[in-house]
Order: C-alpha cells, then structure tokens, then sequence
C-alpha cells in the first residue's frame, strides 16, 4: 500500500537544487561566492533527505509511493508519482554524495571563471533533473525529467560556447542523444496504449504489476514483433542513446570539451547511468521477451570491448576516461542482460566512485601541469603531486578490478552471471576487462612516471581539490568489499540468486586484472624512456592498428561517409523540392494574379460596369434626359407639339381613308 506521507520529503529530494538553480538565476552574475553556496545548500539538503531515505528503505525495503492525477485526457487519466524503493533509495544516496563532492571540487576549480554563476546554475539544473528521473513513479514523468537531464548536459558540455569544439561537441551529443530519446518515447507512446498507465507502481495495476503481463499477453504481433520485445527494445534504444552504447556512444568521448567536474558529475558517474538505470527500472519488460535481454547484453559486450579497444589508442588524458566510461557502460548492460539488476546496479554504485575520482583527479593533474592533458606530453607527476597520485591510483585500481577493491567485486559478479548464462559474453567480458587494465597502465606509466615533460613545474592542487579525491579514493577501495558483505544484490533484488562461486570465474578474472597490468607494464613501463615524440609501442608493432584506434575506429568518418553524405543528400534535396514549390508556389500567385485582373478590369469594370449595369443605366438616363427635353416649360414648345401633333394625326386619318 502506498505511503502518502512520503511525497513530503522524497519529492523535495529534486526540488531542493530545482529552487537553488530558479536563486542563483536570480542574482548577479558577479556573485560567485552566492552562486556557490546556493548549490551546496540546496545539493546538501537533498543529501540529507536520500541518506534518510536510504535509511529507511534498509529498514524496511519495502516499495513506498505516491500518485496524484495530472491531467485528464478523453477518459484517460495521465498520472504522475514518486516512489521509494531499493533501486532508487541507493542511487539519490549515491547522485547527491557523489554531486555533492563534485559541487564542492568545482568551487575551487572553477573560481577564476568568468560564468562560474552560470556554471553552478546549469549544475543545479542538471541535479534537479537526474534526482526527478531516479524518484520518478511514471514513465512520462521520467522522460521529462530526462529531456532535462540531456538539456542540463548540452549546456555543460558546451559551457565554453566560445570554444568552436566545445560548442560541435555539445551539438553532437544533443543530436545524437536525441536518436534514442524517439525510440524512448516510441516505447513510452506503445506502452501506454497497451496498458493505458504509465505508472510503475499503482497497488496492483502499474505498468510493471499487472501491465507486464498485459504486454506479455498482447493481442497479435506487430510485423513478427511482439508488444513486450518491441516496447523493452525501444525503451533501450533510449539507454542507448543516453549510455553511450554502440553505436550510439559517439557524444561520449567529444563530450570532454566542458570542464573537467562536467565529465566526472554528468559523463562518469550519473548522467550516463541514467540508461542503466532506465533499463533496471523496467527490467520485468525486458524479462518477459528473453530476446530483448540478449539484444541488451550483447550490444553491452560488444561496446564494453570496443571502446576498451578505442581507449587504447587515445592520448588525451580525459579522452582516455571517456572511453573507459563507456566500456564500463557496456559492462553494467553485460550485467543487466545476464544477471538482472543486481549486478548491473553493483558495478553501477561501485564504477560512480572511482570514475568520478578518476576525472577528478585528472582535473587536478591538468590543474597542476598548467592545463595539459596529453599524456605524451606528462610525466613526472608522482613527485609533483603526490596527493593527487595516491588517489587518483586507488581509483586506477579499482577500474582495473585489483583484487578487493571496489571494482574487483563488482565486476566479478558480472563475470560470473556471464559464465553461468552466456559463456561466449563471458569471454568478451573477460577480453574487455584486460583491455582496461592494460590502457590504465599505460596511461599511468606515462603521466606519473619518468621525467616532467609538461612545460612549467607540475604543483599539488589546494586542499578543496584534493579533499573530495581522497573521500572518493576510500570509497573505490572500500564500498565494494562493504556492499558485498552487506549483501548489496539481494538488496537491490530480493529475486536475484547469486551464481555458485566458480574457481575459473575468479582465476579468469584475477588473471585479466594483473596480466593487463602486468603487459601494459612491461611495454610501456619497463627499461623504456618515454617522450612525447616517440611513436606509441603499438604503432611501432601495427602502425595501421595503432592508427585505426587512434581515430576511434573511423567511426566518425564512417558516418560522415554515410549518415552524413545520406542527410547532405537528402537536405539538397529538400533545398531543390522547396525552390521547385517556392517557383510553382510564384507561378500559381502569377496566374492567380492575372486571372484576377481578368475577372476585375475586363469582367466586373468593363462587362459589368460599362457594359451590362452601369451601361444600361447610362442608357435609361439618357433615354429620360431625351424624354425630359420635351417638359421645359415654355408654352410655345407645347403649341408647336401640339400643332404637330394635330398635323400628324390629319395626315394619318387622311392616309387611312383611302
């Protein structure tokens, strides 16, 4: 039964930076300091609202919600709610720590910006939208809380709008997101009309109650499709889009043009998980068609080791993390399609931590090396910056699964799901999981070993830098082994039973963690001198390898080549179909215009005027004035009329006689 005394704290959980973000559009922009605390304050007090929420749901993980009507439509009601439950419980908890943190790093990082006032707006903003979509209890009202989510990124993304890349690259993901936002809403649309609700939970008949079998059951296919495969498969086209899943994960690595705390808050530990966390949200849909949950783990796998194989190749210090993100994207959808929610969200909760440590501590190293953030180019940070190293080590560790780390946990829990249900996306798993430990390595071994090659002395950060990195380094370390312990999946999914451990699952998984580490290592750390005009390791082995990473996999190109050339085309000729209508468009007003001069001079003012009305009245009146010639009044004009007349009449009376 639903508890309305919740909708008095959980609905204030987004309402608290909604308002900070409606003051601080508020007050000038020179006021920075105001600017800044109005976020903390009102990111603070959601905090503190989810960590009790997520308090209570411990206590009792029972699902609590609220409804109230919108609108009404015809003799449908559209419904809106918030609901509280293990899934959304764990993730305000984690989005407001995790924001909060990143908050209180952008303080400092972004002091001697001009727009900081802006930039802590459009924080706020995008806060307020990610903590709506996770509370949300419909899927409408999720969706509007997502659009917001993806107007929030696109101007983050391009908060620099001066900067020509930053403002393609907002472009970009904006455009590309909202490909996956129509199949979302597609979805949203076909759901609705199946089930007539788009509430999740509604005491019995909320779309993932007594709608998933009313999907399941639907009436006949649609072109082979049936309603519960087409709805699950459009609603993860949206993931898709949102996730940076392939191939729709192009924005993800571009998105790096905005400020550092940009990519850690929205393109690492939130914003793109708002596409699992869609996915696991509706994860009964996708359970009732077994083909949809296969689509979803292997477009996971296959993204998971692609871009594990693109991050390889990448020497931009962000862009690197970039790829790493989305192939831990594709990890938690590797999850999600082989073991349910348990294991996605895990590695979902755990990957928030240390990859938003990871682009904080990269913030921090490009702070100290003046702002440069080609790896080549580094080197030498561990004596310059020994804070920012130890930290940003201990999250490396984690993404790279180090035993016992947070990482290590997590992803070996989708390892095994994926050696229990689908030994081949094990495999690809297992492939992806050494690609990162071996680009994490190289990475490291050229920014924090051998001599500075950046230009100006590296420095450590001050301490409002460093303090969120060393917070976030514990939990990298630590939240894995202590939700594993807690048993974190059966909390995130009383339903979900865990597979039996297997020997080979922890060997395979211990043996791609190290040996990646170990093989990045000895080609890129070992007796060799690293320099910024050295080709890559790789490229000297495969320089045509080496290339086709380094440019992503031409993927780009490729669409350029063809999505482009076929919108270039299509976008011509829609240019030459609109001249040829603004043309048949002018001729029609032409003729138009001369039929009308036709029908007004010839036919109304010389037919009808001259001719027909107007000239027979000129006739009447001049037959009357003819007439009235005779009536003048002058009596001798009457006597010759009628001497006349009396003639005429003689004359016709004697012509008549004979």
């Amino acid at each position: 039964m639903p508890d309305n005394s919740c909708i008095l704290w959980i609905a204030a959980i987004p309402l608290c930076p909604l308002i900070a973000a409606a003051v601080i559009a508020l007050i000038k922009p020179s006021w920075k300091r105001a600017a800044v605390g109005a976020g903390l304050l009102g990111l603070g007090i959601s905090l503190v609202l989810s960590l009790y929420a997520l308090k209570l749901n411990i206590e009792n993980p029972a699902t609590r919600f609220y409804n109230f009507q919108w609108m009404q439509l015809g003799g449908a009601s559209v419904d809106f709610g918030v609901v509280l439950d293990p899934l959304s419980a764990s993730m305000v908890a984690m989005v407001t720590f995790i924001g909060f943190l990143i908050f209180f790093y952008s303080g400092n990082y972004m002091a001697e910006d001009p727009d900081q006032t802006r930039f802590f707006y459009y924080l706020s903003l995008f806060a307020a939208g990610m903590l709506g979509l996770i509370i949300a209890n419909s899927l409408l009202l999720l969706f509007m809380c997502w659009e917001i989510v993806g107007l929030a990124s696109y101007l983050l993304i391009g908060f620099w709008y001066r900067k020509p890349s930053a403002a393609a690259a907002a472009k970009k993901a904006f455009i590309t997101t909202r490909i996956g936002d129509l199949g979302l809403f597609i979805g949203l649309l076909w759901a609705f009309k199946e089930t007539g609700t788009l509430l999740f939970y509604n005491n019995g008949t909320g779309l993932l109650e007594s709608g998933v079998t009313t999907i399941a059951t639907a009436g006949e296919p649609l072109f082979g499709i049936s309603a519960a495969a087409g709805i699950s498969t459009l609603i993860f086209i949206g993931a898709v889009g949102k996730s940076g899943q392939f191939p729709l994960h192009i924005w993800l690595p571009d998105a790096m043009e905005g400020p550092t705390p940009v990519s850690a808050l929205i393109h690492a530990a939130t914003m793109v998980a708002a596409g699992v966390f869609l996915v696991a949200r509706t994860i009964v849909l996708f359970q009732a068609d077994t083909v949809s949950l296969t689509i979803v783990a292997w477009v996971g796998g296959i993204t998971a080791l692609f871009a594990g194989l693109i991050a390889i190749g990448q020497n931009d210090l962000k862009r690197i993390l970039a790829y790493s993100t989305v192939s831990q994207l594709g990890m938690m959808m590797l999850g999600l399609g082989v073991g349910g929610t348990a294991p996605g969200m895990f590695h979902l909760l755990s990957h928030a931590f240390f990859k938003a440590l990871l682009f904080l501590g990269a913030g921090s190293i490009i702070h100290g090396c003046h702002g440069e953030q080609d790896i080549r180019k580094l080197g030498g940070v561990l004596k310059s910056m020994p804070i920012t190293t130890a930290c940003y080590l201990c999250g490396a560790a984690a993404l790279c699964a180090f035993p016992l780390t947070s990482g290590f946990f997590s992803k070996d829990e989708i390892l095994l799901c994926a050696w229990t249900s689908n030994r081949p996306l094990f495999f690809v798993g297992a492939a992806a999981a050494f690609c990162t430990s071996f680009y994490m390595m190289r990475q490291i071994c050229y920014v924090f070993f051998g001599k500075t090659r950046s230009h100006g002395h590296p420095h450590e950060s001050p301490w409002p830098i460093t303090a969120p990195l060393a917070i976030l380094a514990i939990f990298a370390l630590a939240f894995g082994g202590i939700a594993k312990h807690f048993e974190i999946a059966t909390y995130l999914d009383a339903e979900f039973t865990a597979p039996h451990h297997s020997l080979t699952v922890t060997v395979v998984s211990l043996a791609v963690a190290l040996g990646g580490l170990l093989v990045g290592f000895w080609v890129y750390g070992f007796r060799r001198t690293l320099s910024a005009t050295e080709p890559d390791a790789i490229e000297k082995v495969s320089s045509p390898g080496y290339r086709f990473l380094e440019n992503r996999g031409y993927l780009d190109e490729l669409y350029a080549a063809t999505v482009g050339a076929l919108w270039k085309w299509l976008a011509f000729a829609a240019e030459m179909i609109d001249a040829f209508l603004l043309v048949f468009s002018e001729l029609i007003v032409l003729g138009v215009r001369q039929l009308s001069n036709l029908f007004a001079f010839r036919g109304d003012r010389l037919l009808i005027d001259q001719w027909s009305f107007d000239g027979f009245c000129q006739t009447l009146r001049n037959a009357s004035f003819v007439t009235t010639r005779a009536q003048n009044g002058y009596l001798t004009n009457y006597l010759r009329f009628i001497a006349l007349g009396a003639v005429l009449l003689g004359v016709l009376f004697w012509w008549s006689a004979f």
